[in-house]
């Protein structure tokens, strides 16, 4: 067909892209995902793209921030039953699309999407009697922990259930001698899947954010935190 024959290309931009790129996630997870393939799509040239994004990691950014604005808000609840309904929608929306829990492990996000989330989860912390330095620091270590539960939960569907049925079975036959404890819990570490241990976890983890003091604080010549920050 004579590209004069063709349907007008819709304006290209960095919400046309970003839309383009969760579309091509959803369809085939992370290996469907590459700027030629995102070209292709949009039917344009590579360079074209990077007009509006910086690279590949850029765009992985924004496509995951886009996403966070899913994330749904239950404010009629208990400060501590929000939290937690917040982070169990976190979690949905981080398995929504194949790809974006890895995604979501390896990539800091930083537009409003985000943003968004973390307000939520300071709002809900403090209103429910959090100090607020205790609340910062809670923020990172709930999401953290969803974050590496989703990415976690779905390897398990990409690699199929006979993962966790085979490490399961090894735990089982494990030498009593060498491992007693697993040989008598072995069981229970394996219990319970789903919801119910899920909640146990947010639970646990915002108890400790509620009764555990911060650290004191420490001259900076002796600050051996100062490079994981860096890391971070």
């Amino acid at each position: 067909m004579s590209r004069r024959d063709r349907p007008a290309k819709a304006p290209l931009s960095r919400e046309v892209i970003v839309r383009t790129g969760l579309d091509l996630l959803e369809q085939g997870g992370l290996a469907n995902l590459s700027m030629r393939k995102i070209a292709t799509a949009l039917d344009t040239g590579s360079a074209s793209l990077y007009v509006y994004v910086k690279d590949l990691n850029h765009l992985r950014a924004l496509m995951l921030d886009t996403a966070l604005e899913d994330v749904q808000d239950s404010p009629d609840l208990p400060p501590v039953d929000r939290v937690k309904a917040i982070l169990r929608s976190y979690l949905h929306v981080l398995l929504d699309r194949p790809g974006l829990a890895s995604i979501a492990a390896v990539t800091m996000p930083r537009g409003t999407g985000s943003m968004r989330l973390n307000e939520l989860l300071l709002d809900g912390l403090l209103n429910g009697g959090v100090r607020p330095e205790r609340a910062a620091w809670g923020v990172d270590l709930l999401t953290l922990h969803v974050t590496a539960k989703a990415a976690e939960l779905a390897a398990w569907r990409e690699q199929g259930d006979d993962v966790v049925g085979d490490t399961e079975s090894a735990y089982e036959r494990a030498d009593e001698t060498t491992y007693p404890r697993l040989a008598q819990l072995h069981h229970l570490l394996f219990a319970g899947p789903g919801p119910r241990r899920f909640d146990w976890a947010l639970h646990s983890l915002i108890n400790g954010i509620t009764q555990t003091p911060l650290p004191p604080q420490v001259a900076p010549e002796h600050d051996t935190d100062k490079e994981a920050r860096h890391v971070q």
